[in-house]
């Protein structure tokens, strides 16, 4: 067992919990560098280059958004202006800095390639894990910048949705995915501050389900599922996974989604809606060109491929989850 590396995820832990339960900014600072400064080591790798880059790169960029953090919170007392404009001026720059430290859309630009030089258990983890602190303080602040999130939620979904168009790398595909993602999840911040977590909690499990099996499979660009010889319950677990991470019913990734949609018509945000429908159109569109190869080619081995089967148990597990909307649907409604 690698001692250290599980000293580490528990440091990354107790940083994320530390947030959590804070009542102070500052405290929620410490617990952001305490997951920072754990998260590092887990995804270095030796002997190979582009994970120290990663590193190096993160450390940077979280850097620059814990620094701007720092700011708006010890400059908060000290603004001589009316009581108004200083909790804008406030709630900006702290979201600036969490919308930085997730990777969002408009300073995004870190966030897909540290992604293509990181191992998929390390892509997981920036996706899911690292991202709950950042959205639980901008929870804390939503109703302050009500007006810069409506501006900046839109530019997600457009860049989530756009950015994937013309990617072949699976993981910066699954990076642009994310930001998608993390639009809708804003959206039903503002709108209702608790389900967002549950459209976290459904979009983790759906992503851990996805990322096993390229970690598998090894699997890293769209072209090599097409030399995998894949047999047709293994066809079936990858396309479902991913419709449901398009959201597409009645998998299971719809039920977040539909949410979201009747909380904007609730409030009469319709251009928000269609906004987030039509961007994830295009989403759709990237996964099923992913899964394109696996659906058209009927059969494909070469001679020097090692054949490789998953067990039938986490298959199982993965369908049996996906396809979980109508049960779910029924006790929600």
């Amino acid at each position: 067992m690698n001692y250290s590396k599980i000293m580490f995820s528990m440091i990354m832990i107790m940083g994320t919990v530390l947030v959590i339960s804070s009542e102070s900014w500052l405290s929620m600072w410490m617990g952001l560098e305490m997951n920072m400064m754990a998260f590092i080591p887990l995804i270095y790798k030796e002997k190979v280059n582009s994970t120290f880059e990663s590193c190096m790169i993160y450390f940077l960029i979280q850097s620059m958004g814990s620094i701007l953090m720092l700011i708006s919170i010890l400059m908060n007392p000290f603004f001589s202006i009316s009581q108004t404009l200083e909790q804008e001026l406030f709630s900006m720059m702290l979201t600036i800095s969490m919308v930085l430290k997730m990777g969002g859309p408009p300073f995004h630009f870190w966030f897909p390639e540290i992604l293509d030089k990181m191992t998929w258990p390390g892509c997981f983890i920036l996706m899911t894990w690292q991202k709950i602190a950042p959205m639980y303080i901008l929870s804390c602040i939503i109703d302050l910048n009500s007006l810069f999130m409506s501006i900046i939620t839109p530019i997600m979904v457009l860049t989530g949705s756009i950015g994937g168009l013309n990617q072949t790398s699976i993981r910066k595909i699954m990076g642009y995915s994310s930001m998608d993602h993390m639009g809708w999840m804003i959206v039903c911040m503002k709108f209702n501050n608790s389900l967002w977590m549950f459209y976290f909690l459904i979009y983790a499990i759906i992503l851990a389900s996805i990322i096993y099996t390229f970690n598998f499979y090894s699997t890293y660009y769209i072209n090599q599922y097409s030399n995998k010889s894949l047999n047709f319950t293994e066809k079936f677990m990858i396309i479902i996974a991913f419709l449901s991470l398009g959201g597409l019913p009645p998998f299971l990734g719809f039920l977040p989604k539909l949410i979201v949609i009747q909380l904007t018509i609730m409030y009469n945000s319709y251009i928000i809606s269609m906004i987030l429908v039509m961007t994830t159109l295009i989403t759709l569109f990237y996964y099923i060109r992913l899964i394109s190869s696996i659906l058209l080619i009927n059969s494909s081995t070469t001679k020097w491929e090692v054949p490789q089967s998953m067990n039938n148990v986490p298959m199982t597990v993965i369908i049996t989850i996906n396809s979980m909307f109508p049960l779910i649907a029924i006790f929600w409604l």
